[in-house]
């Protein structure tokens, strides 16, 4: 298996300290690198694990924070965080920028050769910053089938690649089909892959608190999503280039 170095790193935005997860692969020379958004609740050792993984890839791989260290256990009270977040491109941009700033900062990394995938939230700050010009090798995003402001999309630069699940209540048909008509009419060279059963998180194990209704856990996908974003990368951010 790759040596993988792990750390903490902290850094400001959003009017918060926020506290990502930087895995790096074996060796010295720098490597094609990854921003990892977690889903609204926050960042934990779900995304933390993502991104040591694609440290054995071979990537540089900066799992990012949204909520300033904290995890949401209450659903309403992450609501109440992430949907004014949501609603705000210029806020969901600016945390994403000093994600973007830490991951170009660290000498391992090649800053001409970056990623950004991403769930829920994450996922939607993924796609601000494809929205706002950023240069980027590739979009992945689960459940995060967010439109933004008008003609924008038109500024994204790479591939885009979204799951999600057929029966997920919180993107349902209407949204899925406003997304696609945006990166559509924008040019955008996009994928969207519909998983059969599946509810809104199901790429995310159980945790021990309740969740809202039409959230739910489908390992098969989950696992199958993981591949689709393994692959996207594979083909638009090879490790050896």
């Amino acid at each position: 298996m790759t040596t993988v170095t792990t750390r903490t790193v902290e850094y400001p935005a959003d009017g918060l300290t926020m506290i990502g997860h930087l895995a790096l692969p074996a060796g010295v020379d720098r490597r094609p690198a990854v921003l990892v958004g977690p889903e609204g609740p926050g960042l934990n050792d779900f995304q933390r694990r993502r991104a040591d993984a694609l440290a054995e890839l071979g990537y540089v791989a900066l799992a990012f924070d949204i909520n300033g260290g904290r995890w949401f256990t209450d659903p309403e009270e992450m609501l109440a965080h992430t949907t004014p977040l949501l609603a705000d491109p210029d806020r969901m941009r600016g945390i994403g920028h000093a994600a973007l700033d830490v991951l170009r900062a660290e000498p391992r990394t090649d800053p001409d050769r970056i990623a950004a995938i991403g769930y829920g939230t994450g996922g939607a700050i993924a796609l601000e910053l494809g929205r706002d010009g950023v240069d980027l090798r590739a979009i992945g995003t689960v459940n995060a089938l967010t439109t933004g402001r008008p003609g924008e999309a038109a500024r994204i630069r790479c591939p885009v690649w979204a799951g999600v699940g057929s029966e997920d209540p919180i993107m349902p048909p209407a949204q899925r089909d406003a997304f696609t008509a945006e990166m559509q009419t924008a040019g955008v060279d996009w994928r969207l892959v519909v998983y059969g059963g599946a509810l809104h998180a199901f790429h995310h194990p159980p945790v021990d608190h309740t969740v809202r209704p039409g959230v739910g856990y489908h390992a098969r996908h989950a696992e199958r999503a993981w591949r689709d974003i393994v692959n996207l990368l594979a083909e638009n951010l090879p490790v050896t280039e």
